[in-house]
């Protein structure tokens, strides 16, 4: 088996919860506030996206504008990091809430907290004290194309997070687009950074499991894996592992966790984490060093097959004849767990 896809996971039949842009059902999308609420919650990891500014900084956005999560308005790569930093990235949170008949959540940020940076969540990750794996979704396409990903083993290199062994204080990263061009960029300037490719809509490569060149894990997103469930057995015969997003539902839960996939990304890491019977952070037991692997597997994540028991049957109306489910349906055509 290639190394790359060699992987082993210490959770063992227990798939990694990541923090969907931080705890953001609970609090504001990518702020410093919804990944610490994340890290309080037990949560393995985070997953973020990240844009580049007009001066050259990596920011955790989603859109291409602020628009909807500020009270600003521009894109992101025309704004400089201080241009960012005059807007509010909380106040349509709390609206939101009152809105729907709640009252703000304590431990909100405020407008002062300005725009998240990767280097700040990066500092917030190795300061937590405990393992930690950072899924990090570069934004494409981009007026900046492979510069997105220049600068971002640039500033991984600087927290000494390039080698895929982690920093030394149990912190990793691993590094997801749909842009397979990016993916092999980054394997081509940090190989030893494990990638992840996302898809919403399966190409018939990997509906059978297999990964595209440059890429060592699949994430599809839950709509992909309620049609198509045996993509998971099949990339686990593979040596794939399986990343699914944006897992909210309980019955989704209750899928992925049947399927034995290796990491569920959720906008409520805490409901995913009760499910799951894990206990708090710090004490979930039998840690590697990198929070994720007992062993020299570079993505640290678990591909063995049938974790979850016996493969689930397919999710949904088989296709006409008995023959292979197309791709599932998408409203927008490409979609983002970011």
């Amino acid at each position: 088996m290639d190394a790359r896809r060699a992987v082993s996971s210490s959770l063992g039949a227990t798939p990694q919860v990541f923090a969907h842009r931080g705890s953001s059902a609970a609090l504001p999308e990518h702020t410093l506030a919804a990944y610490e609420r994340a890290v309080t919650e037990g949560v393995d990891g985070f997953e973020c996206d990240v844009r580049l500014t007009r001066d050259g900084h990596l920011v955790c956005i989603h859109d291409a504008s602020i628009t909807r999560t500020s009270n600003g308005r521009g894109r992101v790569t025309r704004l400089t990091l201080a241009e960012l930093n005059r807007h509010d990235y909380s106040a349509w949170h709390r609206e939101v809430l009152v809105a729907n008949g709640g009252p703000p959540v304590v431990g909100e940020p405020t407008a002062d907290d300005g725009i998240l940076t990767l280097d700040r969540l990066l500092t917030l990750a190795r300061g937590a004290g405990r393992p930690l794996r950072l899924l990090i979704e570069t934004k494409h396409p981009s007026r900046y194309g492979g510069d997105v990903e220049r600068r971002l083993v640039d500033l991984l290199a600087r927290h000494g997070l390039t080698t895929g062994a982690g920093d030394g204080s149990g912190v990793s990263v691993a590094v997801m687009s749909f842009s397979i061009r990016a993916l092999r960029r980054i394997r081509a300037l940090a190989p030893a950074i494990p990638t992840v490719f996302l898809f919403d809509i399966p190409t018939p490569s990997v509906w059978s499991g297999r990964a595209p060149a440059g890429a060592d894990l699949l994430g599809p997103s839950i709509r992909v894996i309620r049609y198509w469930p045996e993509m998971v057995r099949r990339a686990h015969e593979r040596g794939v592992g399986v990343l699914v997003w944006t897992v909210n539902e309980p019955a989704d839960i209750t899928l992925v966790r049947a399927l034995g996939v290796d990491g569920i990304i959720s906008d409520r890491p805490a409901d995913v984490l009760a499910a799951l019977d894990r206990h708090p952070a710090g004490d979930s037991g039998g840690t590697g060093a990198d929070g994720l692997s007992a062993s020299t597997g570079r993505d640290g994540l678990s591909a063995s097959t049938g974790r979850g028991g016996s493969p689930a049957t397919r999710v949904g109306s088989p296709a006409p004849g008995g023959g292979r489910l197309g791709p599932c349906p998408s409203t927008t055509g490409v979609s983002s767990p970011g």
